[in-house]
């Protein structure tokens, strides 16, 4: 997880990670800072549902097509 932090910062030092986390302490103080990481935090989540809908509803189609061709085998086995 580190890691994933650090490329995203790309060649940030950690002076340089220190002075921005003051800055938004500064700027935010510590009582809105776990307000803002909440909102982030719903943010995110709803952010993985849509994704999540977006992805059902691409495959109900497919599997809509999939069951049909099942019952057509199955009726097609049926008659012999």
């Amino acid at each position: 997880m580190l890691n994933s932090i650090l490329l995203l910062f790309g060649n940030l030092g950690t002076t340089e990670l220190i002075i921005i986390v003051v800055i938004i302490l500064l700027l935010f103080g510590g009582k809105k800072i776990p307000e803002l990481m909440k909102g982030i935090g719903k943010g995110v989540r709803s952010y993985k549902e849509g994704l999540e809908d977006v992805k059902k509803e691409i495959e109900k189609p497919i599997n809509e097509v999939t069951d049909d061709n099942k019952k057509v085998d199955e009726e097609k086995d049926s008659q012999k």
